[in-house]
């Protein structure tokens, strides 16, 4: 087959994340409303502030705002998560960062696959958090069995979808056609099913050992959990839930509000009581998927990051069962420690930033110097935050434990195990701090090459 006849794994994406975004409005019409409340938001702070509206639209982030997802999934098996590389690789997709989520007390280590390159990501920065139920953490072994015989009796991937995979891999790629029908066999592996494949007694075992095991095992897939729109002010869509009907989490996940916003930002409404039909007849509740919002910002260097994380174990201790508007506070006091501005966030190295010519650089002759910061006064050069792409652990099960109504398990604390992660994935993860590195280091040179000619 021609290459010329296949489609672009962008494309397939992005058919994907938007009958992704359909199927999940269908099963949980918050979800819908809460699109509309973001995108209401948006609307107003784009028209409240002009310059990052203008800035959004240079940096080619305006387009993909509107389209921006990301879900989350949690599988059982490591045949489970190493089919589910292949089926995101269709997409463009790859495993990116290893996040321990036992040192929040969740059993489970993930990673998220996403796209890695810019144009990839300016068409569709669709992402799927994944993380793999870590069995050896269930303390009693008849139970941990039981888990194991029941996930080894199903297969999450419809036949359709793995033919098609396996041609994908054969000739680089898919057809329109066979493109289409991927996404309608894959979109099965992430449809919500009402049937449980246990009994409620071996249900209510599970759930009772962790909420988030039950949800693991005792279903026919890995239902998608929840789906993120973007906002550009996540405490306006945060105040402004209650009204909408949506049962807004306790406090919004992550650093606190900034000038210059910092990595990720996240709250959601909580997760719904769903009727569940159990084997035997006998019908009962689960509570697994919720609505889930993000604010992204600049990603940070590792020396940034090791600065984050030190404030942010500070922070922990002091807005314990806070209420989200003193937590805000207590928040922004202890990480008024963390610059706020891009200018001394790029001089210390804090944040990732890519480096074009302005209008006047492209004119300029030839010859000058090499030091990027003289540069950037002169005005030939200007810096923007690179976006950051990826998730943090702590936030993640935060949003987690919240939606799940689970108590913290200490006894999974300090179990990270990336090399058994691998193992299961197939593959190793990409090191986001790597991806960022490059694309700065790449930008850095085009620039200096440009004035160097």
């Amino acid at each position: 087959m021609s290459n010329t006849s296949l489609v672009s794994p962008d494309e397939i994406r992005d058919r994907f994340s938007t009958a992704m975004s359909a199927m999940y409005q269908a099963e949980v019409p918050q979800y819908e409303t809460l699109l509309a409340l973001v995108a209401q938001v948006n609307r107003e702070t784009l028209e409240r502030d002009p310059a990052l509206a203008e800035r959004l639209r240079a940096h080619d982030e305006l387009n993909r705002l509107g389209v921006e997802r990301h879900g989350a999934i949690r599988v059982g098996t490591a045949d489970e998560l190493a089919m589910l590389r292949r089926l995101f690789a269709v997409m463009g997709m790859q495993p990116v960062g290893y996040y321990d989520l036992s040192q929040a007390g969740v059993p489970v280590h993930s990673t998220a696959f996403r796209p890695v390159d810019d144009a990839a990501l300016a068409r569709n920065p669709f992402r799927v958090f994944t993380s793999l139920l870590r069995l050896e953490l269930i303390e009693r072994p008849a139970l941990r069995e039981r888990a194991e015989a029941i996930l080894a009796e199903r297969d999450i991937f419809t036949p359709g979808a793995r033919k098609l995979i396996a041609l994908s891999e054969a000739q680089g790629g898919l057809d329109d056609d066979q493109a289409e029908r991927f996404v309608s066999e894959a979109l099965e592996t992430f449809r919500w099913h009402r049937d449980a494949t246990v009994d409620l007694d071996t249900y209510e075992a599970l759930h009772a050992e962790h909420r988030l095991i039950a949800d693991v095992v005792c279903f026919r897939g890995p239902h998608i959990n929840h789906l993120t729109p973007r906002t550009l002010d996540i405490d306006e869509v945060q105040a402004r839930m209650p009204a909408a009907g949506m049962n807004a989490k306790d406090v919004i996940e992550g650093p606190p509000r900034r000038d210059c916003p910092i990595l990720l930002r996240q709250t959601s409404f909580k997760a719904l009581e769903e009727p569940t039909r159990f084997k035997g007849e006998r019908r009962g509740t689960h509570t697994a998927r919720f609505g889930e919002i993000e604010q992204r910002g600049v990603a940070l260097t590792e020396k940034g990051r090791a600065l984050y994380d030190r404030l942010l174990g500070v922070s922990r201790e002091k807005t314990h069962r806070l209420a989200n508007e003193a937590h805000q506070r207590v928040l922004a006091e202890v990480f008024a420690a963390f610059p706020d501005s891009e200018a001394v966030l790029r001089r210390e190295g804090l944040a990732f930033f890519e480096y074009r010519l302005t209008d006047a650089g492209r004119a300029a002759e030839a010859g000058h110097e090499t030091d990027l910061e003289a540069l950037i006064e002169q005005g030939l050069v200007t810096a923007r935050p690179i976006t950051y792409e990826d998730f943090l652990p702590v936030s993640a099960a935060g949003i987690f434990q919240s939606n799940l109504g689970g108590a913290q398990n200490d006894a999974y604390d300090g179990q990270a195990n990336r090399e058994a992660f691998e193992s299961a994935l197939g593959a190793a993860v990409t090191d986001e701090f790597a991806l960022y590195a490059e694309r700065e280091a790449a930008s850095k040179e085009r620039v200096l090459k440009a004035l160097r000619r």
